[in-house]
């Protein structure tokens, strides 16, 4: 098949950033994620990906970030085989082809309508699975979705983009259409946002994030029906830590930045039930 010509919008160019990282991952001795599914999509789409200048050690925070929410994912469909999933802010990723979820499993891509043209080029159909073309916030693309199953929703480098009050207004409407289920997402503090976003507009990108998380538990007073069951430090993860020390030094300087409550809630990533 011949390569896709991508024709994103500057500020989208961070889907193709996340799927790169993917993507060199998979070609490692020892993956972390192992997505074939990226490496496929990358090879055909026509772009030189090399001048995205990944952010350092996004080869590997990136995967990492996708096989946690992975983890998550599968634990959830193992104990609700029959379910929705709403993968919302889904870019080019492709976690419902490694998940490859059961056949009582109904399944929600939802982006941008520009993002999922490309993802239509990208990716086969499948069964139980469905793309939506429209912006999160907007919320009557939820109104053809069925809310008579559990749900797990994933934003995985989404909630950051919005507003707090677009944000908070589209879960209580998820929490509402359905019965119980999850949320999952990896949430920045107000000081992480700030920083990410003035390190972009150095290297001419168009990023903005609006959205910072310093107390896990203000969600649950904005969406009462949400209850924080895990909050992990995504900075200290061990898988990520041994990942990313290089040698033994910065393996201690890791030791010492994550004994820092500053530095282990710079990036959270969280599950909330409901």
């Amino acid at each position: 098949m011949e390569a896709q010509k991508v024709r994103l919008t500057k500020n989208k160019e961070t889907y193709l950033a996340t799927l790169y990282g993917k993507a060199l991952d998979a070609t490692v001795e020892k993956p972390i994620l192992g997505d074939r599914f990226a490496a496929d999509a990358v090879a055909r789409i026509d772009y030189d990906f090399k001048a995205l200048k990944l952010p350092n050690g996004g080869e590997i925070t990136l995967p990492m970030r996708a096989w946690h929410f992975d983890q998550w994912t599968r634990t959830f469909l193992a104990a609700n085989p029959e379910s929705t999933v709403l993968h919302l802010g889904c870019g080019l990723d492709t976690r419902v082809y490694r998940i490859n979820p059961g056949p009582k499993v109904r399944w929600f891509d939802v982006d941008f309508p520009d993002v999922i043209a490309l993802r239509e080029q990208l990716y086969p159909e499948r069964d139980g699975y469905r793309r939506i073309g429209s912006s999160v916030t907007e919320l009557s693309w939820l109104d053809a979705i069925p809310g008579d199953t559990p749900v797990l929703v994933i934003a995985e480098g989404l909630m950051m983009y919005l507003h707090e009050k677009d944000g908070t207004a589209l879960l209580r409407r998820i929490t509402e259409q359905f019965p119980r289920g999850q949320l999952a997402f990896d949430g920045y503090s107000g000081v992480m946002a700030r920083l990410v976003s003035r390190l972009a507009t150095v290297r001419g990108a168009k990023v903005e994030l609006v959205w910072g998380v310093d107390n896990p538990h203000d969600l649950e007073k904005h969406v009462p029906k949400l209850h924080l069951v895990e909050d992990v430090s995504f900075l200290t993860m061990p898988e990520l830590v041994s990942r990313l020390a290089r040698n033994r030094f910065s393996g201690a300087i890791q030791g010492v930045m994550g004994r820092l409550p500053f530095y282990r809630n710079l990036v959270r990533h969280l599950r909330y039930e409901f």
